[in-house]
């Protein structure tokens, strides 16, 4: 069945929030089945519901279980927002990633967002081109940052873009040049390259690749024995697989998967991921959210109708949230 598309055709449920969702009733998306394995982990009845809407490019959605909500930003709007069952879409955190005005930074706010060990919230601040840590509790946030990692080697960031904090602490992070007014061409990139780096718990900071052209998305499996970063170049979009020793050096880097011939005819690029406790890969691109398992078999796609940015679980894994261009959605998984 692998050749095989089987087509779920499901309404965008309109679920009641805050603001009114102007999107339309009638709206379709679709849930690709490349494989039977995927219904392991969907229910064929799974309805895709809008949330709220409304936002310039949604990004970094990161659920908050002592919370019970998820927070996600709008990047070009440099705001966090929160959203839950009760309060629907509200404000978090505003500026969320740009807050030094000079003439050496970039124009956008917050992009990933992550909880550390010791339950802080970590951005990668596009316009502030830092990975930062808010000095506020999550029950009280403010824009009050602690910058973590601003230079490499006396140059500035491009543009900290999304991050994955391993369990000893250390922060492994892309840094596309997505916050720059001219990104690559822009004349306040100091760096030559896109690198994707690791923040020592000591504040060292190591370059681990500088050979993609756009990194982006960064998840570690479980175990933390590979790690993986997609690039979002339209003319190379793709996921690169790294095999990581017992202190996470890189043994080995390999092609995970690429999609670079869906470019033409679907929207989105690789981009943010997240991997279920039970290591399937849910990763942003062309189309939606594509599924692969861990053999890089995908297994279908969520197709979201619209280019679609990230994804994150809820702490019990019963729903996969989506930031998809100016909305916020999600699907319910067995």
């Amino acid at each position: 069945m692998k050749n095989q598309s089987i087509f779920f055709v499901l309404l965008l449920f309109i679920v009641s929030c805050k603001e009114k969702i102007t999107t339309p009733a009638t709206s379709v998306t679709k849930i690709e089945i490349y494989d039977p394995e995927l219904l392991e982990i969907i229910d064929t009845n799974a309805v895709i519901e809008v949330l709220a809407d409304g936002f310039k490019w949604s990004e970094g959605p990161l659920w908050l279980p002592t919370e019970n909500k998820l927070i996600f930003t709008d990047v070009p709007d440099n705001t966090v927002y929160s959203w839950d069952e009760k309060n629907g879409k509200q404000i978090y955190l505003k500026p969320s990633g740009y807050t030094i005005i000079n003439d050496k930074g970039g124009k956008e706010g917050a992009n990933g967002l992550m909880l550390d060990g010791d339950g802080h919230l970590i951005l990668c601040q596009h316009g502030n081109r830092t990975v930062a840590k808010m000095i506020a509790p999550l029950n009280a946030p403010v824009d009050s940052f602690e910058f973590l990692a601003t230079t490499f080697m006396n140059k500035k960031f491009n543009s900290p873009n999304d991050l994955y904090i391993a369990k000893d602490g250390d922060i492994f992070f892309t840094d596309p040049p997505y916050g720059l007014p001219g990104q690559d061409q822009d004349s306040i990139k100091e760096l030559a390259f896109n690198g994707v780096y690791r923040l020592k718990k000591d504040g060292s900071i190591v370059l681990l690749d500088s050979t993609l052209t756009k990194p982006n998305g960064i998840v570690f499996s479980a175990d933390e024995k590979v790690m993986y970063v997609a690039n979002s170049d339209p003319d190379h979009a793709l996921w690169m697989k790294y095999e990581m020793d017992a202190n996470k050096n890189i043994t080995s880097r390999t092609l995970f998967a690429e999609v670079t011939h869906l470019v033409p005819t679907q929207k989105g690029l690789p981009d943010g991921m997240k991997i279920s406790k039970k290591g399937y890969i849910f990763a942003s691109g062309p189309g939606g959210i594509l599924v692969f398992n861990q053999d890089s078999r995908q297994l279908g796609v969520i197709n979201t109708g619209q280019a679609t940015a990230n994804c994150a679980l809820d702490a019990d894994e019963k729903y996969l949230y989506m930031t998809a261009h100016s909305y916020l959605m999600r699907v319910k998984l067995k």
